[in-house]
């Protein structure tokens, strides 16, 4: 999706999911504004890299950009009715927004993954 992201994710034991998650915004915030930053070519450059700064400007825990929300919403895969639940919803979000006539047609979804012998973009382990 353009505007957020949809994963399924554990931690293994021991380790903090909310670590993982955290670590996981820090590094992809970082190449994300150092892609932007970099690209002579993006028509939008400066504005994105303006809007990063003044979320940063308000927000105490960041110390210059700001390009993830604070938070997130996680929800307990508790079973594996619930999990193929929550996966077919990732899989049909690309389509209810409008991008795609096929899951598997949305270029970052792990759909072709589960519906042909393709490999995703992604390596994944599947449910």
């Amino acid at each position: 999706m353009s505007n957020h992201i949809h994963l399924i994710v554990s931690a293994k034991e021991g380790d903090k999911l909310a670590d993982i998650i955290r670590d996981f915004k820090k590094f992809t915030s970082k190449q994300i504004i150092k892609a932007i930053e970099e690209n002579q070519n993006e028509s939008r450059k400066e504005w994105m890299i303006w809007m990063f700064k003044r979320a940063g400007s308000r927000n105490e825990n960041d110390k210059i950009y700001q390009f993830w929300i604070q938070d997130n919403h996680p929800i307990a895969l508790t079973s594996k009715e619930i999990a193929g639940q929550k996966l077919e919803y990732l899989h049909q979000n690309p389509i209810r927004a409008g991008y795609v006539w096929s899951a598997s047609e949305y270029k970052y979804s792990n759909s072709i993954d589960y519906s042909t012998e393709i490999e995703g973009l992604l390596s994944i382990e599947k449910l």
